[in-house]
């Protein structure tokens, strides 16, 4: 059978934050001064998976709201410590005026960029990733999103934790070598381990290694809930009584955790273009904000796919 061109779904918030952090301020700025270093990062991150997977599709995923009303009511210690004084998330000042830059470049070259309101960038990946045709490739920095990965819609994860140079393509026997649990027990994993990154705590006591073991043997939370209620389940005592103590979070965590995959979305143009949609406009664009390099590439990169 001939290979199939995979649908990339990109997590941008990743990718434009690893991006600002992964170039120095100094080493891109405009005429006037202003950086540039996340703009011209997530361009070339996107040129370099687009020579490398040679997709036929494309759609970048955005944060409308970082930190979902309903996520915060299940657990209000949900990414709370990135809650700046005023409100909204804690951003660096000159990564916020950068994300306009990346959408107004993406909306030249032809590229659809989707959020939703109430929904993370993880919600609009995990919708996509089960309504798109497959096969579908998504791209993230976050771990959470293994969650996503099922061999039998071919949905993998390309996870970019130590860049976009050394991607993992994982599949579901990754993840299980990686974590010791199936990818569609994911939630539940994390849910016990806790995330501080996110403001889970997760089981005083419960690692990686004990989280997978009890999901292997009870087959998930709700197999885990089920026996701390029968005396002959086979918990240690400080286990039982470790989990007992962390019901009413158990109860809550993996609903927080879990990707929703129903968020309403409009009807999206996902072919990805071989040549800018506005070339006029990007050439603009790439030399108003010092771009030209990495615009080119990404150009290139679109071109040689024809």
């Amino acid at each position: 059978m001939a290979h199939q061109p995979p649908i990339l779904l990109i997590d941008s918030p990743s990718l434009y934050f690893r991006a600002y952090f992964g170039i120095p301020e100094s080493a891109a700025k405009t005429a006037d001064g202003q950086p540039v270093n996340a703009v011209r990062g997530f361009l070339d991150m996107l040129a370099q998976l687009t020579r490398t997977r040679r997709p036929d599709r494309m759609i970048c995923a955005l944060d409308h709201d970082w930190r979902p009303a309903w996520r915060v009511e299940l657990l209000p210690s949900y990414k709370a410590h990135r809650v700046a004084p005023a409100g909204g998330e804690v951003v660096p000042d000159t990564l916020s005026p950068q994300v306009p830059m990346i959408l107004e470049v993406l909306d030249a070259l032809g590229i659809t960029a989707v959020g939703a309101t109430g929904y993370e960038a993880d919600d609009v990946l995990g919708t996509l990733s089960v309504t798109q045709p497959g096969p579908v490739e998504v791209v993230s920095g976050d771990r959470d999103l293994f969650q996503l990965v099922d061999d039998a819609r071919q949905v993998r994860l390309l996870y970019v934790g130590r860049g976009v140079a050394k991607l993992e393509d994982c599949d579901d026997a990754a993840v299980r070598a990686r974590y010791g649990v199936p990818a569609d027990r994911y939630a539940d994993f994390a849910a016990l381990r806790g995330d501080p990154s996110d403001g889970l705590p997760g089981v005083p006591g419960v690692g990686e290694k004990t989280a997978a073991r009890l999901i292997d043997r009870y087959d998930g939370l709700p197999g885990i809930l089920a026996a701390l209620d029968d005396p002959t389940s086979g918990f240690a005592p400080g286990l039982r009584a470790k989990l007992a103590a962390a019901r009413d979070y158990l109860a809550v965590a993996p609903k927080v955790v879990r990707v929703a995959t129903d968020v309403p979305l409009p009807a999206l143009a996902t072919a990805l273009p071989t040549a800018p949609a506005d070339p006029d406009r990007l050439l603009e664009l790439a030399q108003r904000w010092n771009l030209a390099g990495s615009c080119r590439r990404l150009v290139d990169a679109l071109a040689a796919r024809s």
